[in-house]
């Protein structure tokens, strides 16, 4: 009888950490594919900072330009007054 009841004991014993150890390992294989999602999301993350500093670049780069391009227009427009002042400082004169 004692060893009927020792058998049933060690066969619920074994049974039990069986199943701890497929818990465990169903643990182990739901850590590994939500530490796969974290990565894939930092990854992620790290493209669209990457992207937008690249967008934000180009636009700085063409706000220059474009400065650069209204400036010398406003030169021109400033070189074309003083002519005309001159011309007509020339004619007031004659």
């Amino acid at each position: 009888m004692r060893k009927i009841v020792f058998a049933a004991a060690v066969a619920t014993s074994a049974l039990g950490l069986a199943a701890c150890g497929e818990t465990a390992d169903a643990v182990g294989e739901v850590a590994e594919g939500v530490e796969a999602d974290a990565t894939s999301v930092v990854e992620g993350a790290g493209d669209a900072v990457e992207g937008a500093a690249d967008a934000t670049g180009e636009a700085v780069d063409g706000a220059a330009e474009a400065t650069g391009e209204a400036a010398e227009a406003t030169m021109e427009a400033a070189e074309d007054t003083m002519e005309a002042a001159e011309e007509t400082m020339e004619a007031a004169a004659e």
